[in-house]
């Protein structure tokens, strides 16, 4: 997503200029807009013209609208978003308090202006403009001597570092030469992998190469981080997939990629961290269910008591049309941020995010039991709301 212009003032209600670039950005656009906000944007109006002698004829004008936003309806399919709502501003085509539906697409401009720009959606944002923030692959492509540390979005793979270096080759009696240099190679790689990757954002990373120089980094990678004690890598391990390039150039990136199995592959271990809360939290609720609550009312109060340490949240409850319901959600993501607890917001398309869903789309996992009132035991089943 590309951010045109930032218009805030100190209370958080302004305007943002925004390109949607890929489809991901799409997605993005529809969990910003909701019901009562304003949209300006250009879009195609028919204009009937009548001539002095009767006649009628039907032109198409483009012509730029604002319009206050009533419905919204995403097509996932063609990848648009329309929405539909009277028109706010004087223009010479369409009458003020006229019904009118825009379209929003990729490459197309448009300004989002809201009342109040609440945390939620200034994070996500964050995400969508910010290409490292939403680069959840990271990948090292190398051969000996030469490694490319990319983060790779939807759309584009930036190149971190390029390390270049010349190792010994194998010799008779000489292969210590070659072993200190490979290692001293894997060391530069190693930096420059800490340096740019974060694994709050990362889900996976690829490591690719000729023959088995990829095999031959993990088991120094992992071996380095026993040796050092480094809890990140280690607990971290899941998300390293090893996969067979042509070379340690970036293009190869380009095959490998391609390779469905591969594709399968990535999207599983990406996915793998809201899979594990939500298995944790089916776990939980059979172990000990005093330590893993859902429906908001339950999660709330469990954040009031600064329980919570891991909250699972759909997507969906931030789209709510009734901007009460909105800020509710938002404040409880909030409390659990502000006492330590990890937020973890659910897509609504994925899978994950549709079995949450069945559990009223908000659940969270209990640092400490909690017992619940006995006035609010025959709730839980009916607070969605």
């Amino acid at each position: 997503m590309k951010l045109v212009h930032r218009d805030f003032d100190k209370n958080n209600s302004g305007s943002l200029g925004l390109i949607p670039e890929e489809s991901e950005d799409m997605w993005h656009t529809y969990n910003l807009v909701s019901v009562g906000d304003t949209i300006r944007s250009t879009t195609i109006r028919k204009v009937q013209n009548e001539s002095a002698t009767g006649s009628v004829s039907v032109n198409k004008v483009r012509t730029t609208l604002t319009i206050q936003v009533e419905t919204i309806d995403f097509d996932t399919q063609a990848c648009v978003l329309r929405v539909s709502g009277r028109n706010i501003s004087e223009n010479q085509y369409v009458k003020m308090g006229a019904y009118h539906t825009l379209l929003l697409e990729m490459n197309r401009q448009f300004t989002l202006s809201k009342a109040e720009w609440d945390s939620v959606a200034i994070e996500r944002i964050d995400i969508a403009c910010d290409p490292a923030q939403h680069a959840d692959l990271m990948a090292i492509v190398m051969q000996e001597g030469i490694a490319h540390v990319c983060l790779v979005t939807p759309s584009m793979t930036l190149v971190r570092a390029k390390i270049e270096t010349s190792i010994p080759r194998k010799r008779k009696g000489m292969c210590d030469q070659h072993t200190k240099g490979l290692h001293r190679f894997f060391d530069q790689i190693i930096q420059a992998f800490q340096r740019h990757c974060n694994f709050d954002i990362v889900k996976c990373v690829l490591v690719a190469s000729p023959g088995f120089v990829k095999d031959h980094f993990a088991d120094y990678l992992f071996a380095q981080a026993q040796k050092m004690d480094d809890k990140t890598l280690i607990d971290n391990k899941s998300k390293f997939v090893m996969v067979h390039s042509s070379s340690g150039f970036k293009h190869s990136l380009k095959e490998v990629l391609a390779d469905p199995a591969i594709a399968t592959k990535l999207s599983d271990t990406k996915a793998a961290g809201e899979v594990k809360a939500l298995d944790d939290f089916y776990t939980m609720l059979q172990v000990d269910p005093n330590k893993a609550y859902y429906g908001a009312r339950h999660c709330e109060r469990a954040a009031e008591e600064q329980a919570v340490e891991t909250l699972l949240i759909s997507d969906e409850l931030f789209r709510a049309r009734d901007v009460s319901q909105r800020k509710r959600y938002v404040a409880l993501v909030d409390s659990v941020r502000e006492s330590g607890g990890d937020v973890r917001i659910f897509s609504s398309l994925h899978v994950s995010g549709e079995q949450l869903g069945q559990l009223s789309g908000v659940a969270a996992i209990l640092r400490f039991p909690m017992h619940e009132d006995e006035d609010e035991d025959d709730e839980r089943d009916s607070d969605s709301d």
